[in-house]
């Protein structure tokens, strides 16, 4: 069986809709001073055809206000997929850093692929200027941290997590008053006891147990304390920490009187920070003004449980802005990926994005969502899009093939073969080649764009994947799970700027029908 859906087709956008939207930005005197602007759609076109890098360097003038802004407190610019924070974000940096010659400067994201995609931006803009780029670092949030612990505190030898898993199991063991399983365990140790640094009774007893919804009266706090506190105390004879550890001690080290750093940070995809690394940016952040700036997308969350920023003291209230110009995905494309999320989120601070008032500037065909009967009938239907996509002239780096996990990686690599197309299967360097396909797991299509992109194998128990559903300890938990597996899904859509192509074996995952309402 066989299903397509596809968006009404209207002329995107509405004229007085896009005024409203962009009447401060392009008719503004400084943007007739400053750009080129675009005058119809078939100039738009033409600007699109440009290679992505020459995008990078574009800033109009209501992104040039944020860059250029002075802030008296920590900041924030969020968006949907496409409206530019990252752009933002990089100006931001190299604005600092010309405004104060003196300053030292961090370009920081949560993951080493997506830092070097930081860097490859930041090349381009700056690519006459090599002098600034020495005093402007980009680096993961992890290595950052581990650089600056050998150097402040120590070589840090890290417990991963099937090691967390194995002490906290013989802990439990060996506790005979324990009624709890072994994942709600792991779950209250990664996203409590772990996440908070919480190294006292009396710390577990009176924290706040955020997203975790499953009362625990004392006596059993104390059980689970009891089994935590025999945790601690192996990590600690076998000299191991926790990256969660790690951020901890750095920002208590950070909180004296010490040097810090640099002078500025500068954080992109900001919604997967954790608890103790917004710790330590803000350790090194100090409350000083213009020293603190993040970019992000609530809609995007992939990885960390939501918490208060304003507890750990970062308040972005009142230095919040939501970028409303979608300039990388068609509005066809943008408006059905955005069916996976609500119209507006909300974080726990009380912080909203609203993504029904954002706009795009161009059309495209509209995506199509198919369910195969089989997986060689999926191969096939990839392979014929992919076929059709190249006869327009979309070149093979212009495209890409995302699948939920590893697993999955042999079905699109079977597509774009037999396609006849050249591939690369792109590792944690996330380095696409020219005049090949990439391949990719969802987890790694941040940060990357594409003229035209293929999601494919979103089957039933796939996507929301079955294994982590298998191990929730509770509802909350499962939601959580729900939550992020359908914000994974819309990342790996709106990489795509022009065409998209959704592909499951029946039975489909839920998702879809989601999408296809």
């Amino acid at each position: 069986m066989e299903i397509s859906r596809s968006v009404r087709p209207r002329a995107i956008p509405p004229q007085s809709e896009l005024a409203a939207v962009l009447a401060e930005s392009f008719e503004h005197p400084d943007a007739k001073r400053r750009f080129r602007l675009i005058n119809n759609l078939e100039e738009l076109e033409r600007a699109l055809d440009y290679p992505w890098e020459k995008w990078t360097v574009f800033l109009h003038p209501a992104q040039r206000e944020l860059v250029e802004r002075q802030y008296n407190g920590p900041a924030r610019v969020s968006g949907s997929a496409g409206t530019g924070k990252t752009i933002v974000a990089v100006h931001r940096v190299v604005y600092l850093a010309r405004k104060n010659p003196d300053s030292r400067l961090l370009l920081t994201t949560f993951s080493d692929p997506l830092s070097n995609a930081l860097r490859t931006k930041l090349r381009h803009l700056i690519g006459t200027e090599p002098r600034l780029g020495e005093r402007i670092e980009v680096h993961a949030m992890n290595s950052i941290g581990k650089r600056l612990y050998e150097v402040n505190i120590g070589k840090p030898q890290f417990a991963g997590p099937q090691k967390i898993r194995e002490l906290i199991q013989q802990a439990a063991l060996d506790t005979s008053e324990n009624r709890f399983s072994l994942q709600y365990l792991i779950t209250e140790w990664e996203q409590v006891v772990d996440a908070w640094h919480l190294d006292t009774w009396e710390s577990y007893r009176d924290v706040a147990r955020l997203g975790r919804k499953t009362r625990l009266k004392e006596p059993q706090r104390a059980v689970i304390w009891s089994i935590f506190e025999r945790v601690r105390s192996d990590l600690k004879a076998q000299e191991l920490i926790t990256r969660s550890e790690m951020f901890s001690r750095l920002a208590a080290f950070y909180a004296g009187n010490v040097p810090v750093p640099f002078d500025f940070l500068v954080v992109d995809e900001a919604q997967d920070v954790g608890i103790a690394q917004l710790r330590f940016l803000a350790a090194l952040g100090r409350d000083r003004g213009n020293s603190l700036f993040f970019a992000g997308d609530l809609g995007q969350r992939i990885f960390q449980q939501l918490f208060s920023w304003k507890a750990l003291g970062v308040e972005v209230r009142g230095r919040s802005t939501t970028l409303k110009v979608n300039y990388r995905t068609s509005h066809q494309i943008r408006m059905q990926a955005d069916r996976l999320l609500g119209p507006e989120l909300t974080d726990v601070d009380g912080n909203t994005e609203e993504r029904k008032s954002t706009v795009s500037l161009f059309n495209g065909p509209p995506p199509t969502i198919q369910t195969l009967a089989s997986i060689e009938q999926e191969s096939k239907t990839v392979s014929d899009w992919l076929k059709a996509r190249t006869k327009e002239g979309i070149l093979p780096h212009e495209i890409a093939i995302f699948v939920r996990s590893a697993t999955e990686l042999e079905r699109a690599t079977a597509a774009a073969g037999g396609a006849n197309i050249p591939f690369k299967v792109l590792d944690e360097k996330v380095e696409t080649s020219s005049g090949k396909l990439s391949v990719s797991t969802m987890h790694l299509a941040k940060g990357l764009e594409f003229r035209a992109v293929a999601v494919m194998a979103c089957d039933d128990e796939i996507i929301p994947l079955q294994e982590r559903i298998e191990t929730v300890a509770d509802d909350p938990e499962l939601q959580e799970v729900y939550n992020t597996e359908r914000q994974l899904l819309y990342v790996a859509c709106t990489r795509a700027r022009d065409h998209l192509l959704i592909t499951s074996v029946t039975p489909s995952s839920e998702f879809l029908d989601d999408m296809r309402k």
